[in-house]
């Protein structure tokens, strides 16, 4: 790791500015969009267009693309030359507007907000359910505007490179809000800020490599002219090219200081953002650079974010880090920079050229051959030596077009597999050669890539489709008489036979009749026989009964001999399995009998997945086992796991042809909910999803669309068994990674995938109103908590509930804010510290909560109400036991539910107010402590648009840790309202009235 750190040190001693006589700039990301120089008009906003017509935005300009991008600089540039402030304001709005925001920042909220203010005013403009916004609509006016979007910012750094970006003012204002901006939980504005941040970085490292080019220049006549006799030396022009130099490295100073702000401030956090489109940005613009400006940026400092990205789980971020690097590796001057790189990267480098994305592959591909070009030794054939079965099928995709003919050679690999091993690498071998081998079967007879290669299936020509039907007669003719020799002699390697049994569902198996060749089907069922017979492992006996199933199809002649053979064999299995249960279940039940349970219900589950086994009676047996593990407590846990499996197989199976109620399914789904309280992890997991996929089955939805006669079969379940599943997923899902044991990467993954289908299979059950809705309220809570890992399915969930019961979804999202709050109470005490990061994260969570409702308040007025009123009774509801004069307990719950205030119209805020008051006596509107300010803070956001006047907040103590910065030229809080905004509002209200009769009532009714 020491090169690492020495790289480290490199990065800053890069970019932190050389000493000059300049005075030292602010970092951007420490700065406010204050306006404390120049001078502004009072309300500008929109730039006026040359011919005094009506104002025109700067992002009507760049969309409609009429004008020549650098005529629509030159007109900022002069418009920033007579006004700075109006035209920085214009162009801060050019960005909220560019990412779909409606709202516009105001000359009086540039001057005297803070960077954090404006954005949270400007979030409070997005509708959070909304995904659309300029840079995602479709169409080519929109792709239209991504290009003129980006080569504005190109324009605007080349135009302004000479003077304007050193100004200290233009580009701190710029890069500060790009920095908050990006930092945002608003996709819309984090896309939109990042692509604007990391092409005004482009354009700034075009602006700093030419400075250097400079700079060597001005160096070389400088030397030049100073190596010159005395008699020939001019002394002025040494002076000037001194203080050319000089003035060239404090510019160059000033380039790198803004490169810096916006490499730490946004690249660091936004190239491994959630969102694909914006990982892909800086990708591919980090790759811009290191090749513009390769002797600052190609170093390990820089190179790191493109490697550690190769291993990105989308496709398109993946194909942006591969051609970044093919450009670098075109360069074969530049190779002794990547040789680091090279070595620490060239697995995961090779290992891609068997990329799952037939683009990736093959970009990858491309750069292994730019490697090897510009250095043989850079890698060597060890490197060339991944698993193969994790890839084989896009290798043999890959190479189908060129060596089609090479790879549906079956006889010549079948004769390889059927030799005697000679040495012992040859286990390996053949091992690679069966996978090989099934994967040019599967490709020959499907005729398509497989997953996740090209577009989908396509239509096949005439000559394909009877190339398709030729090679699925050879093959099939080959391998009727091939596989069982093959199955004969790899019958004890579980892999290899699992993968042979893949083939027979290629086969045309109308050849085994037609050809007279049944005595070779017969050898194959014999096969499948022994291999069942000596494997327990899932996926041979998965592979077959899938091949059992295939065989048994009703539309071949050889249904009835397959099926003949079928039946033998469950019948011995079934007897075996009930001979050895009983065995089991007596006192004396030794490993023996235990394995013989187990081996034996292990084939029949995979059997009971494919086939209809309801004839032999497995459910009774399962439920005995499942039934003595509870009453004892001793049942194997891989036992109970495959009870459990093989009883909801049977269930589903009978569900097909039942017509009237059966105790079977009550009986099992109450062995299952005895299960959650199982001491083993996976049979309380399984457990929990049978249950859960159960319920969902056995719903009332059961009986929609008229299957009324189905009414016996539905279970509802109790208020116990809803409380014990949402209790496992509250121990089982949201629980801390670093609690648990030390895990590498991919079980952390794969430990992570499973907890997100526990509680998928939970929220479904909410959603389908199964489990009571206030259920949700114990999820919701956890939204903010565990956004990375759960935000997508709690977000969805609560947009579900919505759309079922908007006032039902409102009180359960203020219980989960209620409880949350309890919680917190519980573990300071009554003396809630207000300031501390606990009632920060429940606001947070409020106030994201408070986003969901949308812009339109007609539409969520009832649900806002109720959830208000629900807010105000929970405030109150306990008094404080020292005394009146004391505020209630959970008094400092409405500073979280003020969150909600603006969700209010304003006809209900005075409702909601009037409500208030009902619980607040005379005492408590006279105190202005601080621990009072919770209400205070309230009933002011009730009172915001109102003809009321606002209560004081001025305390004591507050007046020294007051949220509000004071500042010059801030808008009084008690501002009288504009008789024009007065009328307007008037007529507005006039024209809603009819609409909100009905409404209105309803309130009153409520409060």
């Amino acid at each position: 790791m020491s090169h690492i750190v020495v790289f480290d040190f490199l990065f800053v001693t890069f970019l932190v500015p050389q000493t000059s006589n300049k005075k030292p700039r602010k970092s951007p990301t420490d700065k406010t969009l204050s306006v404390a120089r120049g001078r502004g008009k009072a309300n500008g906003v929109a730039q006026h267009n040359g011919d005094g017509g009506d104002p025109v935005t700067l992002f009507e300009v760049v969309k409609l693309g009429k004008s020549a991008m650098q005529s629509v600089v030159d007109e900022w540039i002069e418009s920033y030359k007579q006004d700075r402030d109006l035209a920085l304001l214009d162009l801060i709005n050019f960005f909220i507007q560019c990412s779909g925001c409606k709202g516009t920042v105001r000359i009086e909220m540039f001057r005297n907000m803070q960077n954090a203010e404006i954005i949270r005013k400007m979030t409070e403009e997005f509708d959070e359910d909304s995904g659309d916004y300029p840079l995602t609509m479709p169409g080519p006016m929109w792709k239209k505007f991504r290009y003129n979007f980006c080569e504005f910012i190109s324009v605007l750094i080349r135009q302004c490179q000479y003077s304007i970006i050193y100004d200290e003012y233009m580009m701190d204002t710029v890069i500060s809000l790009l920095t908050g901006l990006s930092d945002s939980q608003v996709r819309a504005f984090r896309h939109t800020s990042t692509l604007a941040a990391m092409k005004l970085m482009t354009a700034l490292v075009n602006v700093a490599l030419n400075l250097s080019i400079h700079q060597d220049n001005t160096q070389r006549q400088y030397e030049a002219e100073r190596n010159k006799i005395a008699g020939k030396r001019a002394n002025e022009k040494l002076e000037l090219l001194l203080q050319k130099r000089k003035e060239l490295q404090e510019n160059q100073d000033e380039i790198e200081n803004m490169m810096n702000s916006i490499f730490k401030g946004i690249f660091v956090h936004r190239y491994r953002d959630a969102i694909a489109e914006i990982r892909a940005i800086c990708i591919e613009e980090i790759g811009v650079w290191m090749k513009m400006y390769s002797d600052a940026f190609l170093n390990d400092s820089y190179l790191k974010y493109v490697g550690w990205t190769l291993h990105d789980r989308v496709r398109e971020v993946r194909l942006k880090c591969l051609k970044a690097l093919q450009n670098l590796y075109t360069n074969r001057e530049l190779f002794p920079k990547l040789e680091l790189f090279t070595n620490r990267f060239k697995d995961r480098i090779v290992s891609m050229t068997l990329d799952k994305e037939y683009d990736v592959a093959v970009e990858a591909i491309r750069l292994v051959t730019l490697i090897l070009q510009g250095s043989e030794d850079a890698l060597s054939n060890e490197d060339f030596h991944p698993e193969l079965h994790e890839h084989a099928a896009y290798l043999v995709d890959s190479l189908w077009e060129s060596s089609q003919e090479l790879l549906k050679d079956w006889e010549c690999m079948t004769e390889l597999l059927l030799e005697e091993p000679v040495q012992g690498e040859e286990d390996r071998q053949e091992s690679a050669l069966i996978e090989l081998t099934v994967c040019t079967i599967r490709q020959a007879a499907e005729a398509h890539p497989p997953v996740g290669r090209g577009t989908g299936k396509r239509v096949l020509t005439a000559k394909e489709r009877k190339t398709q039907i030729d090679d699925k007669n050879k093959l099939t003719e080959h391998f009727i008489m091939a596989l069982p020799m093959l199955l004969s002699k790899y019958q004890a390697d579980s892999e290899k036979v699992a993968n042979l049994l893949q083939i027979p569902q290629y086969f045309d198996l109308d050849v085994y009749s037609a050809g007279r060749m049944e005595k070779h089907l017969d050898a194959l069922l014999k096969q499948i026989r022994l291999v069942v017979e000596k494997h327990i492992e899932t996926d041979v006996l998965e592979a077959c009964s899938k091949t059992y199933s295939i065989l048994c199809s009703e539309e071949y002649t050889i249904m009835n001999r397959v099926d003949i053979a079928r039946s033998q064999l469950i019948d011995e299995m079934t007897d075996r399995f009930a001979h050895s249960v009983e065995e089991l279940l007596q006192e004396e039940a030794d490993d023996d009998d235990i394995y013989n349970v187990l081996s034996t219900l292990k084939r029949l589950t995979a059997f009971h997945n494919a086939h209809d086994l309801t004839r032999w009676d497995l459910f009774g047996n399962c439920y005995r086992l499942l039934k003595a593990g509870i009453e004892q407590g001793s049942m194997p846990e891989q036992i109970a796991v495959q009870a459990l499996q093989c009883s909801h197989y049977s269930i589903l199976w009978q569900l097909v042809k039942i017509t009237e109620g059966s105790p079977m399914v009550k009986s099992f789904l109450a062995v299952c909910q005895q299960c959650l309280s199982n001491v083993n992890t996976p049979v309380k997991e399984q457990s929990f999803m049978l249950l859960c996929d159960l319920l969902m089955i056995f719903s009332h939805q059961l009986i929609s669309g008229g299957r009324e006669g189905l009414q016996p079969l539905v279970f509802n379940p109790d208020s116990t068994l809803q409380n014990e599943l949402l209790n496992f997923v509250l121990d089982h899902v949201f629980i801390d990674q670093d609690d648990e044991n030390e895990e590498d990467e991919a079980n952390k993954i794969e430990a992570l995938h499973k907890r997100r289908n526990l509680l998928a299979a939970f929220c479904k059950l909410i959603i389908y109103d199964i489990v009571d809705m206030p259920a949700a309220a114990d999820i919701f809570k956890h939204y903010m908590k565990y956004y990375n890992d759960y935000g997508d399915i709690i977000k969805e969930t609560l947009s579900k509930t919505r759309q079922t019961d908007k006032i039902l979804c409102a009180k359960t999202l203020i219980l989960s804010l209620q409880q949350l709050f309890n919680e917190l109470l519980q573990d300071q005490g009554p003396n809630l510290d207000r300031t501390s990061s606990h009632v920060s994260g429940i606001k947070e969570l409020a106030r994201r909560f408070a986003l969901t409702f949308g812009l339109d308040q007609i539409k969520t007025r009832e649900a806002v109400a109720t959830l208000h009123k629900d807010g105000i009774e929970f405030a109150f509801k306990y008094q404080n036991p020292r005394g009146p004069e004391f505020p209630p307990i959970n008094l400092a719950f409405l500073e979280v539910l003020s969150e909600f205030s603006s969700k209010l119209i304003r006809q209900d805020k005075k409702t909601v107010h009037s409500y208030l008051e009902k619980f607040m006596s005379e005492s408590m509107s006279e105190r202005r402590e601080d621990v009072w300010l919770p209400l205070i803070s309230y009933r002011n956001s009730l009172l915001t648009g109102g003809d009321e006047d606002h209560m004081s907040v001025t305390s004591g103590s507050s007046s020294k840790t007051g949220s509000v910065r004071s500042k010059k030229g801030r808008p009084p809080l008690h501002k009288k309202q504009n008789n024009t905004d007065c009328l307007f509002i008037c007529v507005v209200w006039s024209a809603l009235e009819p609409l909100q009769k009905n409404i209105n009532g309803y309130l009153t009714l409520c409060f």
